[in-house]
């Protein structure tokens, strides 16, 4: 029961800011879609919802009786062993149910998941589906705030979006520094007490090379000198496909800059800090970058072994600021077992033509990254707050 009543708190917690996030917002903002790529925010509230009524009240009971039959379709991201899905790309146009249609349909399942908890009848696996269900909704609030961000940027009036909290404002740039670690074998990936997803094990050991880590992560003005450096015209520092996505998309600049100096940001047009860390730049503009500054990105397993060993007051902004684009594609660990049935298809299968990104941003809920935590991405993803550390081979 103890465990029950700590997942009932944690529950009341994390559900009430998804709620926080939509604060402010009309039904109107919460039905954008800008791409297929970004979700409209009643969609995240609807499927992190849908994903508790689906994966425990409806797995414990076979007489379960849903809030309404459709909502299994409408609100099934990539869970094939589920059965329909509506198009990712048209999750825009369902403008039924409607926000209080799917506030209400919040409450409902709240309501019976708590009285579940309450009566102390679910069994381990189901207390560790809710615990997963309630990192899977802060995934979601992030990606709240990182799909607003990219339907409110379409808008000219670029509006301002009201509740999270703003972004912390460096105003000097530290030197940036080497910090460097030896060869040797180290192990990475989750181990001991608390949460993890499965995609962050097994523990397994790794052999790195010497390598030496950027003290913080590249900033604003450090990315004007690439370009005014003409780094989006030089062929040479970019891979063949990223060069190709360069020309497609024709980018000149990290998504939401302005030539006059000025970017798009949660809290509307504003104007760019020199000394606070780029951020929206894809794989490969992070891969061009680092190729002009002599250097190179990092591995994850270089990333993970240095956030483990290095001395945090040497090695600065490693979480809570940008997601850290990796060189390294995401595979599964030597070892890796998906768990059985459709709960199995949350990370497994999505371990190929994506990269790894290690950090958190500022976006991440608190609590929510752990140095083993791996997020994944395709390598041209840019509405993400993703940025760069430099990373040397000596």
């Amino acid at each position: 029961m103890d465990r029950c009543r700590a997942l009932s708190d944690q529950f009341l917690r994390i559900r009430a800011q998804s709620l926080k996030l939509a604060e402010g917002l009309s039904a109107e903002d919460c039905q954008l879609q800008s791409m297929a790529d970004a979700s409209p925010v009643k969609w995240h509230l609807a499927h992190s919802t849908w994903f508790f009524e689906t994966f425990v009240l409806a797995a414990v009971d076979t007489a379960y009786q849903p809030v309404d039959p459709a909502y299994r379709e409408l609100f099934n991201s990539y869970y094939v062993g589920i059965g329909a899905r509506a198009p990712r790309a048209e999750r825009g146009l369902m403008s039924r149910p409607s926000l209080d249609q799917v506030l209400a349909y919040r409450k409902t399942i709240e309501a019976r998941l708590l009285a579940a908890l309450a009566q102390g009848s679910l069994d381990a696996e189901m207390l560790d589906r809710i615990e997963l269900g309630l990192h899977h909704e802060q995934q979601h609030q992030e990606l709240i705030v990182t799909d607003l961000k990219h339907h409110l940027s379409r808008n000219p009036l670029y509006p301002v979006y009201p509740v999270y909290r703003a972004e912390a404002q460096a105003t000097t740039e530290s030197p940036l520094q080497w910090i460097s670690f030896a060869a040797g074998v180290q192990a990475i990936g989750h181990a001991g007490a608390g949460f993890a997803f499965d995609n962050e094990m097994p523990r397994h050991r790794v052999f790195a090379e010497a390598f030496a880590l950027a003290s913080r992560l590249v900033s604003n003005a450090e990315y004007q000198a690439f370009i005014d450096d003409g780094g989006y015209k030089r062929p040479e520092l970019w891979l063949s496909d990223g060069w190709d996505a360069l020309q497609a998309g024709a980018w000149q600049a990290p998504l939401y800059w302005f030539d006059d100096g000025s970017h798009y940001t949660p809290a509307g047009r504003q104007p760019r800090v020199a000394a606070v860390p780029v951020c929206h730049l894809s794989y490969y503009e992070a891969d061009a970058f680092a190729r002009w500054a002599e250097a190179r990105l990092p591995t994850e397993a270089e990333w993970e072994i240095a956030a483990q060993l290095a001395d945090r007051a040497a090695l600065t902004q490693m979480t809570g600021e940008r997601w850290q684009w990796t060189h390294s594609a995401y595979l599964p660990y030597p070892g890796f077992q998906p768990a059985t049935g459709a709960v199995g298809e949350y990370n497994g299968k999505f371990m190929i033509n994506q990269m790894v990104l290690r950090g958190g941003s500022w976006a991440t809920p608190p609590g929510h990254v752990r140095s083993s935590y791996r997020n994944f991405f395709p390598p041209a993803t840019r509405w993400q707050f993703s940025g760069i550390r430099l990373a040397r081979s000596i």
